[in-house]
This record gives structure tokens, sequence and C-alpha cells, in this order.
């Protein structure tokens, strides 16, 4: 039997996403080591931490024990600083009412993230939920009024408050927050399939709830300034199991 090669699209980097197409006949597709689910027809989807290894493996395994090994050097990213005039513990009123409500929001995210549907967003040609100046990067170092913080895992567009927003792919609603969270405030959470999702954070108000299924560039809400932000925008965030993700490698471009 012939067996063909992995076809790979994309660049390979720190937070960065690669689809793929699986050799013929392989049976699985490992990534450095776990599973990846593959389509009907063959493809898959990988991606890349802020903070990935600068190499990885791909392995595809066919029926008869053959292995195919696909190693892949993965380019560094370069993340910036930036000095924010909120307070770390965002929209808590004291460091003791953050640390009780912390670990029930993140328990609700960390649930949300767990569902994975049977939809095929993740092969699209994603949008940018909004259009506006990118006023916060992706994997830059954050400083909360003097306190080091995580760095930023999504990408922040400057907007007016009550600016509309829209599906950067097809999916489907996996949160919908009923209350504002302390850090993401109104936080809305799409599932994209293969294990990849998108968070939109500080929003004013969301127009769509969960078990709702979205198609791109469909209206989802208005953009605002709840949760930790110094002012009105949208925060979005993109991630691949327990890789986050730059949204700007899927979106390109700003439009102008």
């Amino acid at each position: 039997m012939t067996y063909g090669t992995f076809l790979l699209f994309g660049k390979p980097q720190q937070g960065g996403i690669l689809t793929g197409q699986a050799p013929r006949g392989a049976q699985q597709v490992t990534f450095n080591g776990l599973a990846v689910p593959l389509a009907a027809d063959g493809q898959f989807l990988i991606a890349f931490d802020r903070d990935a290894p600068a190499t990885a493996q791909l392995v595809a395994i066919f029926a008869d024990g053959r292995r195919i090994e696909h190693p892949i050097a993965v380019a560094a990213g370069s993340w910036r600083i930036e000095h924010i005039n909120a307070p770390w513990r965002g929209g808590a009123a004291s460091d003791a009412e953050f640390a009780r409500r912390r670990p029930g929001e993140l328990a609700q995210i960390v649930e949300a993230r767990r569902v994975d549907h049977d939809v095929d967003g993740w092969r699209q040609s994603f949008r940018w939920p909004a259009t506006g100046r990118l006023s916060g990067f992706f994997g830059s170092q954050r400083v909360y009024q003097g306190k080091p913080g995580a760095y930023h895992s999504g990408t922040d567009i400057a907007v007016p408050a009550g600016t509309p927003f829209y599906a950067p792919a097809d999916g489907v609603v996996v949160l919908a927050a009923a209350t504002p969270f302390t850090l993401e405030g109104n936080l809305l959470m799409i599932d994209h399939g293969m294990g990849l999702n998108s968070a939109f954070l500080h929003c004013q108000h969301l127009e769509v709830k969960v078990g709702d299924r979205v198609v791109q560039g469909q209206r989802l809400g208005t953009t605002g300034s709840t949760g930790r932000a110094t002012g009105p925008h949208l925060h979005w965030g993109l991630k691949w199991r327990d890789a986050r993700l730059d949204p700007g490698t899927l979106a390109g471009p700003m439009p102008r």
C-alpha cells in the first residue's frame, strides 16, 4: 500500500493555527502525543499556544501499525509590555469579593470549553467581529496599576459602547453570562468545532443564548466596558484546547 503525506495550511508560530489533511488511509493523528479529531474527509485542526515550545510533532497511525512522523518548527512570537490603569480584581469591590466570586466564574468557563459541537466554523476564513482601532494586543504582558498580571489572552478592538459585533465564523453558543463576570464582564463564548472557540468580553448586551447556532456575520450583541476595562472595547479571545491563540492569525489585517 502507498501512503501519502501530511498537507498543512497556515504558519506554525506561537499563537497560530494550522489546518491539515491527514495522509490517505490514516486511522489516527496525534499532535504532541495527544489524539486529534479527524473530520470525515480527513481534515483536522491544530494550534500553538502563546508559549508553545520551538518544536512540535504530528504523527499519522495506520491500521497495519505503520507511522508517519512529521516534525514542525514553531516560530517564536514577539510580545509587548502593556500598562493598564484598571484594578487587578476587575469589577469586584475588594480582593475578598474577587476571591469569592472568581472560582465559580472560572468553573463556568471551563465547563463551556468542554463542549464540542459538530460544526464546521473552524473550516471558514474568520472575519473580525468588529472594525476599529486595535488597542490591546495578544500575548502582551499586562501590568494593572503597578501589579503584574497574566499576559493578554486576546485582541482588543476600541469601538464606542453599543457598537454591534458579529460572529467571526459559524458556531454554537456555549456560554452567555447571566450577570457580569468580575474580569470578563458580560461574556459570550462560541464553539466553532474541533476544539476551537471564541470568547467576547466586556459586552454591553448579548443577543444570543446558550444553545443557539450562529452563522458567520450574524449579530451577537453590542460592545461595552463591563468587567475589568478602562473604556469601551471588544476583547476577542480564541482558544484551541488549552492553547491561547492570536485572533489576527485567523482574521488577517484589520479592515480599514
